[in-house]
């Protein structure tokens, strides 16, 4: 655990933080400024600080996997499916990251604005 990290603190139950789901990697709960009717967060257990660090540390492609298997089992079980849902990663400040623990998002529940393709 970072000392000053917030989302450490929330996965060692330090801050408490109903869990939507859990797995031996990550736990995943709601977020508290929500971007779209139902915004989560899928944190790993581990502290890493972005997903660019993660695969420098050799360890990105089992991190990132674990996170979306646990977001798949997310959105089956909060009825994100068949309608949609996005997924995000915001990497470094530049990329909009402002908790510097790896998470990914996951919005949906609504028609989201705004287009990447």
């Amino acid at each position: 655990m970072a000392n000053d990290c917030i989302f450490c603190k929330i996965v060692d139950g330090v801050i408490p933080s109903a869990r939507v789901a859990e797995s031996s990697d990550a736990i995943v709960i709601r977020d508290i400024s929500p971007q779209a009717a139902q915004h989560y967060l899928v944190l790993p257990k581990t502290h890493v600080r972005s997903v660019a660090e993660a695969f420098d540390q050799g360890i990105g492609e089992k991190m990132v996997s674990s996170l979306y298997a646990l977001a798949h089992q997310v959105v089956k079980q909060e009825g994100l499916l068949p309608n949609g849902f996005r997924t995000v990663i915001n990497t470094e400040a530049g990329g909009g990251q402002t908790v510097f623990h790896l998470h990914l998002h996951i919005l949906g529940g609504e028609q989201l604005r705004g287009s990447f393709a």
